[in-house]
């Protein structure tokens, strides 16, 4: 198991993308990774494929998110948003996997990317779209289309019991195997509060229970996604 924790070497080989489906995921789910990835001096990037316009606030929420994507230590010109009529930010849609791959694809190539990281297949919160993702990022490793210096990873999904224990699933989640252990500590909380804080639109009362209690918060553990063989071809 790799871990990034504070006081970590510098990681400036490190030129990373989180893939998300929409603004607030950045921090909500990937914060201790972005922060720790900001400190070790790795390029970091934001791939977005939505603006979150559910409920018609697409532009507000984008600036929300270029905000948050500030407090998080990544600059407006390393931050992507999507905004597709295919990539509806609607948890009953079904989010086209070869147009998702695709995107994702050109991004990695465009800015030549090394790392890769976003959501598992169960999506964290179950959201269909979180789970659209990875099924594109799988299948991108799958049919070889990713270069092969490019590691991709997935972020664990837990029970309802370990998400919301704070800071006291550390040492679980520091037993249990995983490719990529990210931790942050009090001023990484800190910084990860301030960007959650950043999404006015999505700060209803339950929102704050979450910044208190969610490992999300504090933690993040990864799974590579496996990439099969390059080039495959069948006759």
């Amino acid at each position: 198991m790799n871990v990034l924790s504070s006081g970590e070497t510098d990681g400036a080989d490190i030129r990373a993308v989180i893939v998300t489906a929409h603004p607030d995921d950045e921090c909500m789910f990937f914060a201790p990774t972005i922060v720790r990835l900001v400190e070790l001096n790795a390029s970091v990037h934001l791939l977005c494929l939505s603006q979150g316009n559910y409920y018609n606030q697409g532009t507000q929420r984008k600036q929300e998110l270029l905000n948050s994507c500030a407090v998080l230590g990544i600059p407006a010109s390393r931050v992507t948003i999507v905004d597709h009529k295919k990539l509806p930010d609607d948890p009953k849609a079904e989010w086209s996997i070869s147009l998702v791959s695709a995107l994702i694809v050109k991004h990695i190539r465009a800015h030549s990317l090394n790392m890769v990281l976003t959501f598992d297949g169960r999506g964290v919160s179950g959201h269909a779209n979180h789970v659209a993702i990875h099924k594109a990022v799988s299948h991108l490793a799958s049919t070889g289309q990713v270069p092969n210096d490019c590691c991709l990873l997935s972020l664990v999904t837990v029970g309802l019991l370990r998400k919301y224990i704070s800071f006291l699933e550390l040492p679980l989640s520091w037993l249990l195997f995983s490719s990529l252990c990210c931790i942050i500590g009090s001023q990484g909380y800190r910084q990860a509060k301030a960007a959650m804080l950043c999404h006015r639109t999505q700060l209803l009362w339950f929102r704050y229970l979450y910044i208190t209690f969610s490992r999300y918060m504090f933690i993040n553990t990864f799974q590579i996604i496996p990439q099969g063989p390059k080039n495959l071809k069948i006759y």
